[in-house]
């Protein structure tokens, strides 16, 4: 075994050595003189497992590369952060986690830093693994643009993967608006040196337009907790993830009262009727913007969810018509749903029905483009004077929807489950069969003329 040293031989720099494996690695030539463990890396990976052995050998790996291009480097990109990077790497590999030398210092490290030094001892590798797996390598200063970018591409990764790349985009458009804000009025200054009159500043900044000492108002509480609260989940979590967990926040317990939530409004059922429904006044609107905006008004779906939909996900051959809204699992193509109780199915009545019929296959002009969606919505709606008060919104059809199945007596458990919302207790049964939602739907269905779709 380990002849073979090619990037795509799965045993790579791994060797067996009284029954266990062993990451051997010889140095770069070119670097050799620059590392003391020349002419050859060795590490035991105390293990007889291979699958186990081969994960181990990859951080090892990973933290050669890292070490071995900073010495290449030698300062053209950031040599510190390398080795940073590198010693992060082979602590993970001994099954510990990086910590800086402060974290020792506290009293409830005392046992963590005993095992470290025994392992130490055992090992025989003092001067090669002491320095990385007791925090005596230097922890470089990190900017706040950079280290949201560590945030994005490491610390939440796994939780951008199944979102589409217009959600991821939005995702990061939100909370890079706080970033930005933050080095707007503090500068790209590093993490470490965030303090409480950095933060103040932010939170200053957000008073004089939530509550000015003179003229009106021009932000919302909302804006300014969505600041103030981003630059607070990546300071504790760009903290944990160096290891330094026990820091103070800065940023903890600075936001804004909020009395009042604003919500949209809900189009009057009439209004609906009457002037959005009625022939001509939509003739305009492309073809598949008006069936989307026909769908919304009898199912009250999220025009995401709608815009999105798979040509599988629209079922009409079934006995009960309807819409699956799930998310999209295609590996080359996800998308998300808000929540796992947004997954749904949604039976077709009434405008909505006629309006699937015609597009069969979904929306394609609108797949991935939610956005573009709703700014061709609430354009076309308002410039047609479609909408009843400035305050009104493509939104504001979900809102209506839920009025008019209150209205009508619906079932509250059977409202929450058209909308997506979470039940409030114990999940039983399918929450009722699609004929029988069918029926109650149909209660609140308004009429309509076909030329209309």
């Amino acid at each position: 075994m380990g002849r073979n040293r090619t990037r795509t031989d799965p045993d790579r720099y791994l060797t067996i050595r009284q029954g266990n494996y062993h990451y051997k690695r010889r140095v770069p030539v070119t670097i050799a003189h620059l590392d003391e463990r020349a002419p050859h890396v060795r590490a035991s990976l105390k293990t007889d497992d291979r699958t186990l052995a081969r994960g181990k050998r990859d951080l090892l790996e990973a933290a050669d590369d890292a070490l071995w291009a900073s010495l290449i480097t030698k300062g053209v990109t950031d040599p510190a952060r390398r080795r940073y990077e590198a010693a992060v790497k082979r602590v993970e590999a001994l099954d510990f986690t990086f910590h800086g030398a402060t974290y020792f210092e506290e009293p409830e490290a005392f046992n963590d830093l005993m095992d470290r030094i025994r392992h130490v001892l055992a090992s025989g590798q003092e001067d090669r693994i002491a320095d990385p797996l007791l925090g005596a390598v230097e922890v470089p200063d990190t900017k706040v643009s950079d280290a949201f970018d560590i945030y994005c591409n490491e610390i939440v990764a796994d939780e951008l993967i199944g979102k589409s790349q217009v959600q991821k985009d939005q995702w990061k458009k939100v909370k890079r608006r706080a970033i930005n804000n933050f080095i707007k009025l503090n500068g790209d200054i590093a993490m470490e040196e965030i303090g409480i009159d950095h933060a103040k500043k932010v939170y200053r900044h957000w008073l004089g337009r939530i509550a000015p000492k003179e003229g009106s108002s021009t932000a919302g509480a909302s804006s300014g907790n969505r600041d103030l609260g981003n630059m607070r989940v990546l300071y504790e979590a760009y903290f944990k993830y160096q290891g330094d967990a026990r820091r103070d926040n800065p940023f903890e317990g600075l936001g804004f009262s909020l009395k009042k939530k604003r919500s949209r409004p809900p189009i009057p059922t009439e209004w609906i009727r009457d002037t959005m429904m009625k022939p001509g006044n939509l003739a305009t609107l492309n073809d598949e913007a008006r069936g989307i905006l026909l769908i919304l008004i009898e199912t009250g779906a999220r025009p995401s969810e709608i815009c999105n939909l798979e040509p599988h996900a629209i079922r009409l051959s079934n006995k009960v018509p309807h819409l699956s809204i799930e998310p999209r699992e295609d590996p080359a193509n996800p998308r998300e749903i808000k929540t796992e109780s947004s997954r749904r199915l949604v039976p077709l009545v009434g405008v909505a029905l006629a309006a699937a019929e015609r597009h069969k296959t979904g929306f394609p002009r609108y797949r991935n483009r939610e956005n573009e969606l709703s700014a061709t919505l609430n354009h076309f709606l308002r410039a047609n004077s479609l909408l009843p008060t400035k305050a009104h919104t493509v939104y504001s059809f979900r809102h209506s929807f839920e009025d008019r199945m209150k209205e009508a007596g619906l079932d509250d458990e059977l409202r929450r489950l058209l909308m997506g919302h979470t039940v409030d207790r114990p999940k039983y049964g399918s929450g009722g069969s699609l004929d029988w939602r069918r029926r109650e739907l149909m209660k609140i269905a308004l009429p309509f003329d076909q030329s209309i779709v």
